[in-house]
Parts: C-alpha cells; sequence; structure tokens
C-alpha cells in the first residue's frame, strides 16, 4: 500500500506550471495560497478586470483542496438550527442560504470552464449506524426541508439499494450535493484563472506582510508584491508565525485509504449512483467510489505516520462491516489532509488588519465553502459589499488553549480507531 495522494495521480486535469515569483511586482490584489479559496478569489477578481497576483508556497493543490475525500456538500457541517444558535439568527440564515447554495456555484464553475474532475451530481447520503443517528437524521432532514431543501429520508429497502450495505436502514439524501476529484478541480481552478489573467506564481512562499505607505507588501524568497489589498487563503496550512489566521483555528486531520479499482461484478452494488457518503459516528467513516470503481473509506484523524498494518486493520474492519459482498480487499494507496476546526463548526471571516481580508474554520467543507467564500471575497473586493459571504466580515477573538483543542481531537480519534480494530467498537 503506498503513500499517495489517488486524487493527484488520477486526475484528469494535468497539473498545472507556473514559475515562482522573481523580482518585485505591482498588483491590485495578492491572494496568499493556491487552494479553492485562493483561486476562487484570484478566478473571480480576473474575471472583473482586478490585476490580481497569487503565491503559492507548493505545487497547485499541495494542501487539502487536492486531499480531502472530494465531496461537494451543501452547508455547514453542523445542522441548520444548531448554526443559529451558534451564529444568531440572521447570520445563521445567511449562512445557511449561502451554503446550501454552494454546490450549484461549484458545478456552474465545472461547467463554464470545462474542468475536467469526474464531477458527479447525484447527491451525497448521511447514513445513521444506530437508532440515535437515525433520530439526528430525521430532526435535519426536517430543518432542511423546512428551509426548501431537496432532501429525503430513505429507509430500509430504499436506503439497501442506494448504499449498497443492510448494516444501514436509513439515510438522508441530498440532492444538491455530489462528489469530484478535487486535485483535478483545483487544477481546473487554476488553469481558469490564469487564462482570465490572474498571475499564479508556484513555490513562491510568502514569507511575511508588511506596510509600506498605503500598500501591503508580500515578500517571497526571490521575490515580492505589492498591493491595497491582501487576501489570505491559507486555512489548515497555515504555519507562519507572521499569519494571524493560524489563531482562528485548531488543525485535526483525515486519512483515506483506497482499494485497487474493483469490478462492476464485484461492487456494483455499493453506492451504484457514485453518491458519497458518511455515517454519523461520534468519529465518522466516509466512503465512496471513485471514476474507476475503487472503494475509498476515511476517517478523521491521522493516517501518515502509523504503521500500514494499523490503517489495513482500520480499513478491513470497515469494509468487512459494511460491505462483506467484496471478501477481501486489496488496499492500494492511503493519504492524510488537514482540517481547520473551531470550537463552535462555524467558519472565521475577518480583516486582521485594514486591507487585509482573512478566513479559517471550514470544519471539513472546504470545496463548497471555499469557493462560494472566494467569489465572496473578489465582489467585496469590487463592490465593498460583503452580502455574497456566508458570514459578515468580523473581528472574532483568537481560540484559546488550541494545543488542548488539537491533541484532545487527535487523542478521542486514535482511541476510537484503535476501538474498532480490536473489535470493542464498530
Amino acid at each position: 500500500m503506498k503513500e499517495q495522494c489517488l486524487w493527484h495521480a488520477t486526475s484528469p486535469e494535468p497539473a498545472p506550471q507556473f514559475e515562482a515569483l522573481e523580482g518585485e511586482r505591482m498588483a491590485d490584489v495578492v491572494v496568499v495560497g493556491g487552494g479553492i479559496t485562493g483561486l476562487s478569489t484570484a478566478l473571480h477578481l480576473a474575471e472583473s478586470g482586478v490585476d490580481v497576483s497569487l503565491v503559492e508556497a507548493g505545487d497547485i493543490p499541495s494542501g487539502g483542496s487536492g486531499r480531502n475525500v472530494g465531496l461537494v456538500n451543501a452547508g455547514l457541517w453542523i445542522p441548520p438550527d444548531d448554526i443559529l444558535k451558534a451564529l444568531g439568527e440572521k447570520d445563521g440564515e445567511r449562512a445557511n442560504a449561502i451554503l446550501g447554495g454552494a454546490p450549484k456555484e461549484v458545478f456552474a464553475l465545472i461547467g463554464r470552464h470545462g474542468i475536467e474532475c469526474h464531477a458527479t451530481q447525484t447527491g451525497t447520503l448521511h447514513l445513521a449506524h444506530n437508532g440515535k443517528g437515525e433520530q439526528d437524521l430525521a430532526r435535519r432532514a426536517e430543518q432542511l426541508a423546512r428551509r426548501g431543501a431537496p432532501v429525503e429520508l430513505l429507509e430500509d429497502e430504499g436506503c439497501w439499494q442506494k448504499v449498497g450495505t443492510k448494516q444501514i436502514r436509513c439515510a438522508l439524501l441530498d440532492r444538491r450535493a455530489g462528489t469530484i476529484n478535487p486535485a483535478g478541480y483545483t487544477r481546473g481552478l487554476a488553469r481558469a484563472a490564469s487564462a482570465a489573467g490572474a498571475r499564479l506564481h508556484t513555490h513562491s512562499p510568502a514569507q511575511g506582510v508588511t506596510r509600506e505607505g498605503d500598500d501591503w507588501r508580500v515578500a517571497t524568497p526571490r521575490g515580492s508584491v505589492r498591493a491595497p489589498r491582501v487576501v489570505v487563503a491559507t486555512n489548515a496550512y497555515t504555519e507562519d508565525d507572521w499569519n494571524q489566521v493560524k489563531e482562528h483555528f485548531f488543525p485535526g486531520h483525515f486519512f483515506q485509504v483506497a482499494s485497487k479499482p474493483l469490478s462492476e461484478e464485484v461492487a456494483g452494488d455499493i453506492l451504484p449512483e457514485r453518491q458519497g457518503a458518511w455515517d454519523t459516528r461520534m468519529v465518522l467513516s466516509s466512503m465512496r467510489r471513485d471514476s474507476e470503481g475503487r472503494l475509498i473509506l476515511g476517517s478523521l484523524g491521522k493516517g501518515d505516520g502509523r504503521p500500514q498494518a494499523y490503517v489495513r486493520c482500520w480499513a478491513d474492519r470497515i469494509q468487512r462491516h459494511y460491505f462483506p459482498q467484496l471478501g477481501a480487499v486489496e488496499w492500494e494507496t492511503t493519504w492524510t489532509g488537514k482540517i481547520a476546526f473551531t470550537p463552535d463548526h462555524t467558519l472565521r471571516i475577518f480583516e486582521p488588519a485594514p486591507g487585509i481580508l482573512g478566513v479559517s474554520g471550514y470544519n471539513g467543507r472546504g470545496v463548497t465553502t471555499g469557493t462560494v467564500v472566494g467569489k465572496g471575497f473578489a465582489h467585496y473586493l469590487v463592490t465593498g459589499k460583503d452580502d455574497l459571504l456566508p458570514l459578515p466580515i468580523s473581528s472574532p477573538e483568537p481560540i484559546k488553549v488550541k494545543p488542548l483543542w488539537s491533541s484532545g481531537y487527535e487523542g478521542g480519534f486514535t482511541l476510537y480507531h484503535a476501538g474498532q480494530c480490536l473489535r470493542v467498537l464498530i
């Protein structure tokens, strides 16, 4: 089993080639970070005629934008009414509405720019793993339906046909959603942004942002860009001390394991419509099929650095529980990505200094949230209005005791997975 991101290896969009930033440049806006948020920002700005430069520390993609599950989900992690409790009624319903429409924005970009990313639009499935999970899904379904979302609570035979296992008797189908190869999507955004006129520079890590007159200067090892406005779109991969985004999330991880391609004769009844799925466990399991028929399982926590026997044992346990009809499965590759968590499971959009915009805390919903935040940032920079952003621009307090949050999450994930491997939990 190789430690390699499947999405990078199977992306139908070729890896884009951009030069590192050299020398001094001027721009209207500098974007730091070449993931989905940064590229969506650059693309929408360039389409509005704004002179925009983007700097990325590695290749595109190098962070979570190319390493996630590839679910094009609607909304935030928590149910709509819980979002209102966390954010207040006005801001909560704003977030529900904009993020509820986010899959439509993603698929519109894919269609408009001809992005090759194996997109499906057959929805996603939230799977109830026990009676409590069924109650949770019923509550979510009622709240979403009340807001006009095209969701359906599937039970028994209807559920089994969509999922391919009788271990689940209830699932919530959200028809707004779908799946993509996230590396392909991110590469396609880069191609589109470049074609629209954005100047993209890879292998150009931002080493600091300093004030120079009315402008900000973003320095890289071999050059710099000066502009009056800066967008910092580094999210879960924020590490530098100068970058204040790191104060507004605590890092977590999500690992995945992919099988070798499975024939339709063997696995055709498993997620036959290619919906992505995840369950209601405290430490969830995700599952989907890719364009070549692989079964891809994932869960919260680190996989890299763990013994392969541990990762393989976990994957075997989940596969044999949900899909025993497959028999023994040969696992081909495994990889891990980072997630930016916040204590209330909602994102933060803020202005750490005049002229600088930042965002953090997608809590595992980066494909859709990053896309609409990028569009909203561009709209704000062009018009001065923040109404396309999921939340108003605010001044949140830094998250306290971040190391305790991170270690608590990771320790809990590890114990849970160990219990699954030892057959104490499932």
